[in-house]
């Protein structure tokens, strides 16, 4: 009885990271290898024309054609030079916009490469149709059901007024249709990630027309994923005060890729709002204006097999009158999901929740949080090891009377220790009246025995908000610590198995138990730890439950060994700051820290 609840606490946790690990980490790994295989094999097919009707009855905006399903893709250079283009040269973002068809369909990240070195490739966000993985963001006009109007398209070459656009310098499109309306297109970018588009029909005819403008974010292809069940990757959104994704926040408003390709379109009316398709660490999103109404839509089609997804807005139609013009004004961002910026573009340009394009889970609450204090500590540190660690003392600091009150039951236990071993001598088998009299032993010297699993239980929830925090927000990713940790986003990389690099084989390939044989240094430390904290406790009387505690620290150290190291070094300071606590009060309480009662 007076153990039952602290195992009832560490079977559970047991249970939570057991089940991580089979049901999220090993599908993962099966999922990116499956991956690799499949991109070997992968050819773009064309998409649509188009890919529905909005409501109102006109259709929604063509995607443009890519290569058909017997044609390899081309090269990311062979693609770019099918088309006059303009260059993108600002602070963050590099890339170009094609002039044939008007788009942003080349996006590179000036700060992100695809592994820790800096040597390594750049981050590309968008790539033009006609490559392996087509991603791109278009603008423009539809014109009213029935009306016979020659509008910019695809296959429309535009004229541009610079050959390069800046973060000081615009770039202004313009295109005539030979029937009085001339289509001007101006984009503007900031110092991060966010374009500008503002377009704009003059009529120099003779005869009004009726057009409506829209934005949308084509991706052709599934894209390969981390494979993660708490991590949400696809179409994303927040329109009309409702949020459109991940299916822990979203109702019954998903738009996942997996229910794109069952339900085909998702629709909503929306004042203002945001969306796109969002990546673990990337995100692209159109942005209309906070005060106007759209139709929103998420969609997808399998022309000739291959997947689109598609997120656009439909605004309401602008009248042109002859010899008089319209302008839209439209936001695009591109780029990486930074948690500040982020919240600087809701704050400043209205953009409801937009911090909801990071996926904070279940915990908002307490992630976000976790995450500004952390990145307050790397402002004055430089490093996010030492943030973490720093953080760890802070939490030790704000549950320190909760801990206290637990560890100084625990002491009282173990100075019962001698007690209890009396009475079992004397009651024998009769469990009933030994239960009896144990609880009139503690309610007698006022002890209580569920007290020593409250810090496991307070640790579960931060530990899974870190966990969150080190796993979804790109501050993290390739943020190293010291030493041989140079990514605390991701697990250990040195192997016990192998001695740490000294043997040249990867016993991770063993069928079944090969997963678990991935064991770096830090987890090590992490059981060391709390095989350490474990023998200041008092043991529990039951034999079997005493076998099993002392097993806590090898399980323990092999299901988080693949968890990212940054949480294992939490786990293992706070373990280290828990036995520094737990053996001052139980030196302060007259309880010799380790000694065997019996």
């Amino acid at each position: 009885m007076d153990n039952r609840n602290m195992l009832i606490a560490i079977v559970m946790s047991i249970a939570i990271l057991a089940g991580w690990q089979f049901f999220v980490e090993i599908p993962r790994m099966k999922h990116q290898r499956e991956l690799e295989q499949a991109a070997k094999q992968e050819a773009v097919v064309a998409p649509p024309e188009t890919v529905g009707a909005q409501g109102n009855g006109t259709m929604a905006p063509a995607s443009p054609a890519s290569p058909a399903a017997n044609v390899s893709p081309m090269s990311l250079g062979e693609a770019l030079a099918k088309s006059p283009r303009v260059k993108i040269n600002s602070p963050r973002i590099v890339g170009s916009i094609a002039l044939t068809g008007g788009r942003i369909d080349d996006v590179e990240l000036v700060d992100y490469h695809v592994a820790v070195d800096p040597e390594s490739p750049r981050i590309q966000l968008f790539a033009p149709p006609g490559t392996e993985a087509p991603y791109f963001a278009e603008f423009g006009w539809v014109a009213a059901g029935g009306e016979k109007v020659a509008l910019p398209g695809p296959d429309t070459v535009w004229t541009a007024d610079h050959d390069a656009l800046t973060a000081e310098q615009p770039v202004k499109l313009s295109w005539d249709n030979g029937q009085g309306l001339t289509f001007v297109r101006i984009f503007a970018v900031d110092d991060n990630y966010m374009f500008t588009v503002t377009q704009r029909v003059e009529n120099h005819g003779q005869t009004g027309v009726s057009l409506f403008p829209y934005a949308l974010i084509s991706r052709i292809g599934t894209p390969p994923t981390s494979g993660y069940a708490i991590l949400y990757e696809g179409p994303i959104g927040y329109l009309n005060h409702d949020f459109y994704g991940n299916p822990w926040f979203a109702s019954n408003r998903h738009v996942a890729y997996k229910d794109l390709k069952e339900h085909k379109d998702v629709e909503a009316d929306s004042t203002g709002g945001w969306l796109g398709i969002t990546d673990k660490y990337w995100l692209a999103a159109i942005i209309p204006d906070p005060a106007a109404s759209v139709k929103a839509r998420f969609s997808y089609a399998a022309p000739h097999g291959t997947d689109q997804y598609q997120a656009d807005f439909l605004g309401a139609a602008q009248q042109v009158a002859p010899g008089g013009n319209a302008e839209y004004s439209s936001r695009l961002f591109a780029g990486a999901k930074e948690v500040r910026l982020l919240d600087h573009y809701a704050d400043n340009d209205h953009i409801d929740r937009f911090d909801l394009a990071v996926d904070w889970g279940l915990f908002y609450f307490l992630t976000k949080p976790i995450f500004y204090v952390l990145n307050t500590f790397h402002s004055w540190l430089g490093n996010f090891g030492l943030a973490i660690l720093l953080l760890t003392v802070i939490i030790k600091a704000l549950f320190f009377p909760l801990a206290n009150k637990s560890y100084r039951a625990m002491s009282k236990m173990k100075a019962l220790q001698p007690e209890m071993a009396k009475l079992r001598e004397r009651l024998g088998d009769d469990r009933a009246r030994l239960n009896q009299e144990m609880m009139e032993l503690y309610k007698r010297e006022k002890v209580n025995p569920a007290a020593g699993c409250l810090p496991i239980i307070v640790q579960i929830p931060v530990f899974f908000a870190l966990y969150k925090v080190l796993f979804v927000t790109i501050e993290m990713r390739h943020a190293p610590f010291f030493g041989w940790i140079k990514d605390l986003s991701a697990p250990d990389p040195l192997n016990a198995f192998t001695l740490f690099g000294l043997i040249h084989w990867d016993p991770t390939q063993l069928p079944v138990v090969g997963h678990f044989l991935d064991i770096g240094l830090w987890a090590i430390i992490m059981g060391i730890t709390m095989f350490l904290q474990q023998k200041l406790n008092p043991p529990p009387p039951d034999p079997v439950q005493a076998r099993i505690f002392q097993l806590m620290p090898i399980i323990f150290t092999f299901l988080l060994a693949r968890f990212p190291v940054g949480l294992v070094i939490y786990w293992a300071w706070n373990n280290t700051l828990s036995i520094a606590q737990q053996w001052l009060i139980m030196r302060r309480a007259g309880v010799k820290p380790g000694a065997k009662t019996t």
